[in-house]
């Protein structure tokens, strides 16, 4: 039996993709992928993970901002059961976990450094159109108020306030 046949007998699959599986709801093989790298954090373990090694949980807590217990375990639990993450359990006092990459996970790398790579070059632009639209959101207010003054003022003269 090879690696690839003792996964599938060992591992159980995250129920909504076995169901969307079962179902034939795929529209394509896209929506596999999307399916299993979606989640605000999954990226950027698959990222972590991929690159630097294995990590225990407090490592990867300790690299987010504003992710909570929870979360991050939910999202590790999800590529575990996806077979793209394996946990290791270490027999020692206090129990050491370590999360790491599975052979299938690590197909996965081209996927995130692709992501990462167009984020890099697309970033500045993103970020320049965030701020014009800012501003331009600004001037509508202040045109908006300066109008809304401007008919309270006429208003006021005429004496309908």
């Amino acid at each position: 039996m090879n690696m690839e046949q003792r996964a599938v007998q060992a591992l159980p699959l995250r129920e909504d993709l076995k169901r969307r599986l079962l179902n034939n709801e795929f529209n394509c093989e896209k929506e596999l992928t999307l399916s299993i790298i979606s989640g605000k954090w999954k990226i950027v373990i698959l990222w972590h993970l991929g690159h630097e090694g294995p990590h225990r949980f407090g490592e990867l807590f300790r690299l987010f901002k504003n992710i909570s217990n929870r979360i991050l375990t939910k999202q590790l639990r999800e590529l575990e059961q996806d077979n793209i993450i394996t946990r290791n359990i270490y027999e020692e006092n206090p129990p050491r976990v370590e999360y790491l990459m599975t052979e299938r996970g690590m197909t996965m790398l081209p996927i995130v450094d692709a992501m990462f790579d167009w984020g890099k070059e697309n970033m500045a632009f993103y970020a320049a159109l965030a701020q014009k639209n800012e501003e331009k959101l600004q001037e509508q207010r202040e045109h908006n108020a300066a109008g809304y003054k401007n008919v309270r003022t006429l208003q006021a003269k005429k004496g309908q306030v």
